[in-house]
């Protein structure tokens, strides 16, 4: 037995050959992810990063059309009246 949990934590890490904020990291998100402790689970975590991504490709891409729409406009205000 360890008198604390970061003591067994290090104990453990140096046996299987990581560090211990790496495995105390780890300890953490699977506590998260069992609902033992508050935080966003993983899956949830990752779903939220690919919504970002769309997110911000998309208004790339509204932005892109923006500009495009106005400057087709503009070129065809300027276009002269053919006779």
């Amino acid at each position: 037995m360890h008198p604390s949990r970061w003591a067994a934590v290090t104990s453990i890490a140096a046996k299987i050959g990581y560090t211990p904020q790496t495995l105390h990291d780890w300890l953490k998100k699977a506590e998260i992810d069992s609902g033992k402790r508050a935080g966003v689970p993983t899956e949830m975590a990752e779903k939220l990063k690919v919504l970002e991504r769309e997110n911000r490709e998309l208004r790339q891409a509204n932005e892109i059309l923006r500009k495009a729409s106005a400057y087709f406009a503009t070129a065809e205000l300027d276009r002269r009246p053919k006779p």
